[in-house]
């Protein structure tokens, strides 16, 4: 085991933990405002009405939280590829 190695993991570990604090909160809401726009949909479609398909403002927070999800998990694949690399390293 190689110093080099053991940072590697060491931030590798420190990233996917980053990560996953990062993305938790916006995925969590995003999944939220997911499950009550599809239930306006049934809702509108048992009413028998014309859904309106410009964006509202949920739809534009529900843009914006799914990428800060995939910028936490970004930082997570960082954090994951630099374990696998302390591994690799001899």
């Amino acid at each position: 085991m190689s110093l080099a190695s053991i940072i590697a993991w060491v931030v590798g570990v420190a990233l996917v933990a980053i990560g996953y604090r990062l993305a938790k909160g916006p995925w969590n809401r995003y999944e939220s405002l997911r499950r009550q726009d599809a239930n306006e949909a049934r809702y509108g479609a048992w009413r028998g009405g014309i859904r309106d398909s410009s964006p509202t403002g949920a739809s534009v927070a529900m843009q914006i939280l799914r990428r800060q999800a995939q910028r936490g998990a970004a930082v997570g694949a960082v954090g994951i590829a630099l374990i696998v690399l302390g591994f690799v390293l001899k």
